[in-house]
């Protein structure tokens, strides 16, 4: 459940930032799917999903984004590294790239690995205020050369009460797992608050990235 819920926080403001992003839609899953599927891993990781879930559009003919074949504007890398960075998103390497070709056009997926502070749940105020080590191995950073243009157009776009309006999207279901007493009201303000922490002092998690990309370079 926490996956899904990165997963939905992290597509959603990666669509607030104009970054391609397939669509969502929220799906109910019958303990009677996994039942015909031979594969006894991903059987029982269907048994372990059901009731409500997120499943995204599937994009018909789409190809693995290759770094060695495939080129990416350098905003365009600067704006999807900041995304990364202000989500502490760690699946998104070059074993790994979570990106699609398709038409033509650079498609992001697979959010899940994003805000790893909600598996503690604790300290995610000093968490918030943290730089994004990680970074190092985005592997679009080293044509990420316009992140201070990045950082700018991503202030302005992503207002609390933008950020606010994506939380709201959260079902109240996946909030009351492992809760401990809280409410979904409560749980979403941390993830409002976690986010727009974050935001604000984003050039701790900017200059973290510009500093892995000179390394590299």
């Amino acid at each position: 459940v926490k996956a899904l819920i990165a997963e939905l926080i992290g597509g959603e403001i990666a669509r607030a930032l104009v970054l391609k992003m397939p669509k969502f839609l929220f799906t109910q899953l019958d303990a009677s799917f996994a039942r015909t599927e031979p594969d006894d891993e991903i059987q029982d990781l269907l048994k372990k999903s059901v009731g409500l879930n997120l499943g995204l559009h599937y994009l018909s003919g789409a190809t693995t984004y290759d770094p060695a074949v495939n080129t990416v504007d350098p905003l365009l890398a600067s704006r999807i590294v900041w995304l990364d960075s202000l989500l502490t998103n760690v699946d998104r390497t070059p074993r790994n790239t979570n990106m699609l070709m398709w038409r033509n056009e650079l498609w992001l997926i697979d959010h899940g690995a994003s805000l790893y502070f909600h598996h503690s749940w604790q300290n995610w105020q000093e968490q918030s205020l943290l730089p994004f080590v990680q970074v190092k191995d985005q592997v679009l950073l080293p044509q990420a050369s316009e992140l201070d243009t990045a950082d700018a157009a991503a202030h302005f776009i992503l207002t609390e009460e933008r950020i606010r309006a994506i939380a709201d999207i959260i079902p109240d279901v996946w909030l009351l797992i492992d809760a401990d007493g809280e409410t979904p009201a409560a749980r979403r303000q941390v993830y409002v608050d976690f986010l727009t922490s974050r935001i604000r002092h984003s050039g701790i998690f900017v200059k973290e990235a510009q500093h892995a990309r000179q390394a590299l370079i």
